[in-house]
């Protein structure tokens, strides 16, 4: 299942307008910023999905009962373009558990590559619910090959993935490996480079937020 944010009037268009825009994207830290906007965002659509119960709260004038989370999502992103995806997402899930994983294209060729998965350091996430967090979702392989490099930690029992911009190839890609995630993102573009490069897209999300690697 796909959720496209962007497809409805919010100021979650505004921040993807100026990410995706060569003039915003000359300042490093509204670049950041903005990812991480695009986080909170993101987690509060994907908070109405999640299980809530009753708990009741003493006011200074009196006292009710509200809905509340069953429980806190882990948060896990892909290094290192989703740190600031991941801290607007915690911002929202603040009580949250953290994991952190390595995936990166490693080339074998200028238009060819592998995903290189070599850093998880994660929670047991058996039988929890996950947030994968990662900005772009070009090829889907990233996401897909993190995903299950993540399996040796145990068995989500929910899936949900919070990114800013996917490509159609990327979306169904994703969707036919990892049919039981829910997938929220800003916007869908419908091309990609030669090289993988989503089109309009904005360029490379880590480069942008952290520097030319």
């Amino acid at each position: 299942m796909v959720k496209v944010i962007g497809d409805t009037n919010s100021i979650f268009n505004q921040f993807l307008l100026e990410m995706r825009s060569e003039v915003f994207q000359q300042d490093r830290m509204r670049f950041r910023l903005n990812l991480k906007r695009a986080g909170s965002i993101l987690a509060y659509e994907i908070s109405k999905d999640l299980e809530y119960s009753s708990s009741l709260v003493k006011t200074p004038l009196g006292e009710l009962n509200m809905l509340t989370l069953k429980s806190n999502p882990i948060i896990i992103s892909i290094l290192r373009a989703g740190l600031p995806l991941h801290e607007g997402v915690l911002s929202v899930f603040d009580n949250s558990d953290n994991g952190f994983i390595s995936a990166y294209r490693q080339h074998t060729r200028e238009d060819e590559f592998i995903i290189k998965v070599e850093y998880l350091a994660c929670p047991e996430i058996e039988n929890k619910t996950i947030i994968l967090c990662d900005p772009m979702i070009a090829t889907g392989q990233s996401m897909v090959k993190s995903y299950k490099a993540l399996l040796e930690k145990g068995t989500p029992n929910r899936v949900f993935i919070a990114s800013v911009i996917a490509s159609d190839e990327g979306i169904e890609y994703v969707e036919r490996h990892m049919p039981e995630a829910v997938i929220y993102v800003g916007a869908v573009d419908m091309e990609l480079t030669a090289k993988s490069y989503i089109v309009p897209g904005l360029g490379d999300a880590g480069d942008l937020a952290f520097g030319i690697k």
